[in-house]
C-alpha cells in the first residue's frame, strides 16, 4: 500500500514539476490540514497459557495544524492532531464459553462477554522536509493510546504512549502572496504496544498481556500563511 502510494506521488510530483509555482520564500508558516488516513492494527492476547491474535483496521478523514519554519530547501516543524480516532471501524466483540465440574460433580458453564476498542490521541510529529517544490520528508511521531475494553474475566488495561517514525514525499507551493499549499503522503511505523492487564481473571495467576503493531497511512493535503 505504501509503496503504491509513494510511486504515484513521485509520479506526480515529476508531472506537476514544471507547472506549479516554486516555493521558496524563508520564514515562519502556519497552517491547516485534512488528511485521509489508513490505521491498521494487529496484535495477540496471551491469557495464562492461551494466545489469542486479531487485526482491526479503519480509514477516516483527520483534520490537524501545523506550523513550521522554512530555510533554504529545509523546513522544520510540528503537525498535532487535536482529535481521538478510532484504531478498529467497529468495536471487537466475541462470548466465551467456559465449562467446569464443581465439587458435587455436576458440569457447568459459564458464558463470557468480551469486548474491545482503542483510540488514538494527542498524535504529534515534528518533522523536517528537504526540498522545495518537490520534497522529502521524516518525522518523530509521539501518540497516546487508550484501551477502551469490556472484559468478562475482569481483566483491564491501561493507557499508553507510543513513539514512531514518518517517512513520506510531498509537493508544495506557493497560492497568492502569503498562502501556500502542500500534497504529501505519508507512513508512519509506531514501535510495538505491550501491556499487561491491572486484575487478573479468577483463577489464573499471570495477568493477561497485550502485544500489538500499529501503522498508519495517510494521504494529506494542507493549506498554510506564510509570515
Amino acid at each position: 500500500m505504501i509503496r503504491k502510494l509513494l510511486i504515484g506521488l513521485s509520479v506526480s510530483i515529476a508531472l506537476l514539476f514544471g507547472t506549479v509555482s516554486t516555493f521558496a520564500a524563508d520564514g515562519f508558516g502556519i497552517g491547516v490540514a485534512l488528511s485521509g488516513a489508513q490505521i491498521k492494527a494487529s496484535g495477540t492476547e496471551t491469557e495464562g497459557g492461551e494466545t489469542n491474535s486479531g487485526k482491526a483496521d479503519n480509514f477516516l478523514p483527520i483534520g490537524s495544524v501545523f506550523a513550521e519554519y522554512t530555510k533554504g530547501l529545509f523546513t522544520i516543524g510540528i503537525d498535532y492532531i487535536p482529535f481521538d480516532a478510532d484504531i478498529s471501524d467497529a468495536t471487537k466483540t466475541r462470548t466465551d464459553t467456559e465449562t467446569s465440574v464443581t465439587s458435587t460433580a455436576t458440569t457447568t458453564s459459564t458464558a463470557r462477554t468480551q469486548s474491545a476498542q482503542a483510540e488514538i490521541t494527542d498524535h504529534t510529529t515534528a518533522y523536517i522536509e528537504i526540498g522545495s517544490t518537490a520534497y522529502v520528508k521524516a518525522g518523530l511521531v509521539q501518540v497516546t493510546v487508550n484501551t477502551q475494553e469490556s472484559l468478562g474475566t475482569g481483566s483491564a488495561y491501561g493507557n499508553i504512549d507510543l513513539d514512531g517514525t514518518l517517512l513520506g514525499v510531498g509537493l508544495k507551493g506557493d497560492w497568492g502572496d502569503n498562502l501556500f499549499y502542500k500534497l504529501e503522503g505519508t507512513y508512519t511505523d509506531y514501535d510495538t504496544l505491550n501491556l499487561t492487564s491491572t486484575v487478573a481473571r479468577t483463577g489464573v495467576t499471570t495477568n493477561n498481556k497485550i502485544s500489538a503493531d500499529l501503522d498508519v497511512t495517510q494521504v494529506k493535503l494542507g493549506l498554510g500563511y506564510r509570515f
